[in-house]
């Protein structure tokens, strides 16, 4: 289900419209209608809208055109609660900057080989992650969080029932400086 709202209308950085040319994607769903204009503006949001209503490209455009290239460090986190669902999002991410020069996204799960993550770490500007791989990292010094501007929690509160609310307030102290917050799931209570 889309709106009749293109995605031209908004302030969207305009790197990113050749990837949504390339992607078919010619106008927004009602969650990226409601969604984006507030992240744009900068405003912390909490999304619930159904699977497959296009929430992933809702707080990845908001935030791909945010990030600094130049000021190095990771500087947008997304969290999500299982290896699968990072592993589409950094996928989905990776499709919209395909058209951006410089902009880097790493993907860092359990069960993948570890010092291949730390090589995709170096440079990456947009940081995919399951809360537990993400602090190993950060415990052992492999990443350093203080930089992070934008963070999103991808099924908030399925990390929740999985039992990573631990795992969530470290991470939300150790990204403490950052500018926005953004939590979307499919079911909120």
């Amino acid at each position: 289900m889309t709106s009749s709202i293109p995605f031209a209308s908004l302030a969207l950085d305009p790197t990113l419209l050749p990837g949504l040319d390339a992607l078919g994607y010619t106008a927004m769903t009602p969650v990226q209608a409601q969604a984006l204009p507030a992240i744009l503006e900068g405003r912390d949001v909490i999304a619930q809208a159904p699977t497959g209503s296009g929430k992933t490209a809702a707080f990845g455009l908001g935030l791909l055109g945010k990030i600094n290239t130049t000021s190095g460090g990771s500087q947008a986190l997304i969290l999500c609660p299982t290896r699968e669902l990072a592993q589409q999002v950094a996928h989905d991410a990776i499709d919209l900057v395909r058209h951006c020069h410089g902009l880097r996204v790493a993907n860092v799960v359990g069960g993948m080989p570890y010092q291949l993550q730390i090589a995709k770490l170096q440079n990456a500007d947009l940081v995919v992650a399951t809360p537990g791989r993400l602090l190993d990292l950060q415990r052992s010094m492999q990443i350093k969080l203080d930089k992070v501007q934008f963070l999103v929690v991808d099924e908030a509160d399925r990390m929740l029932d999985l039992g990573f609310s631990d795992d969530l307030a470290e991470l939300n102290q150790l990204t403490s400086q950052r500018k926005q917050t953004m939590m979307f799931s499919a079911t909120f209570a």
